[in-house]
């Protein structure tokens, strides 16, 4: 894997599970591998649901009604996966994402 490779969905379950994800206004989020995941900012948690769209993509859905996909894209410092940037497809807001 390289810096900024697109994150295939064969590998995309695992990546996003692979630990918690911490974003750099020290908001955290885990994903577990049923589908659903959980973000947190400012101890205050909100739980979704989500799933893989295809290679370099998947979405979510936030109750009560709003919904998001995202490109996604390996990040890898000295030849180590570190975490994860997150690209909104519709707005191209780039969030990232490293491995506590």
């Amino acid at each position: 894997m390289a810096h900024d490779e697109i994150v295939t969905a064969e590998h995309m379950r695992a990546a996003l599970t692979a630990g918690t994800l911490v974003f750099g206004d020290g908001a955290t989020q885990v994903f577990t591998s049923d589908g659903h995941t959980t973000y947190t900012e400012d101890r205050r948690p909100t739980r979704g649901d989500w799933w893989i769209v295809g290679d370099g993509e998947f979405a979510s859905f936030w109750p009560p009604d709003y919904r998001a996909s995202y490109a996604l894209r390996w990040r890898v410092d000295g030849g180590a996966v570190t975490g994860l940037t997150f690209i909104e497809t519709r707005r191209g807001t780039r969030f990232e994402g490293r491995y506590l």
